[in-house]
């Protein structure tokens, strides 16, 4: 880091500014600012430990996708079947996941045939009934 940034963890005239300034406009700036200026040097530092933190304990639960752990069992044919089998089971399921999405397809399919068929029928209905307004509101032509 270097020591001719303006804005820099240290008790500098535009540091001081900015507290001033989030305090007058909202008091957690203020203090977030103040919190930059004392302890902001051991940031990166914090940074890194709070990564490498994570990274060891996330790397502790080696978990598959199924969120199961994978530790060995100790015996490597067991281990072996064992994902044979998970691997069969997840392309059943993805089969399965498939089959579902067709059949929705199917249902919304019928769904838009049957309602495209009771408005064709609404409409043909509607017509008629207005024909036969047309038809007997008419007033008959006078011959004379």
């Amino acid at each position: 880091m270097t020591q001719t940034a303006l804005i820099r963890p240290a008790w500098t005239p535009a540091t001081i500014a900015l507290m001033v300034l989030g305090f007058m406009v909202f008091w957690p700036l203020g203090l977030a600012m103040l919190a930059y200026i004392i302890w902001g040097d051991r940031l990166d530092a914090f940074k890194a430990d709070v990564n490498r933190a994570t990274d060891n304990f996330a790397g502790s639960f080696r978990r598959n996708r199924h969120g199961m752990r994978t530790a060995g069992s100790g015996n490597a044919a067991f281990d072996e079947w064992r994902d044979a089998e998970l691997s069969r089971l997840d392309e059943e399921r993805k089969k399965l996941d498939e089959m579902r999405r067709e059949f929705d397809q199917h249902m919304r399919d019928l769904r838009m045939a049957r309602d495209r068929e009771e408005f064709d029928r609404f409409m043909a209905k509607r017509e008629a009934s207005q024909n036969r307004a047309r038809t007997s509101g008419s007033v008959p032509e006078i011959d004379g």
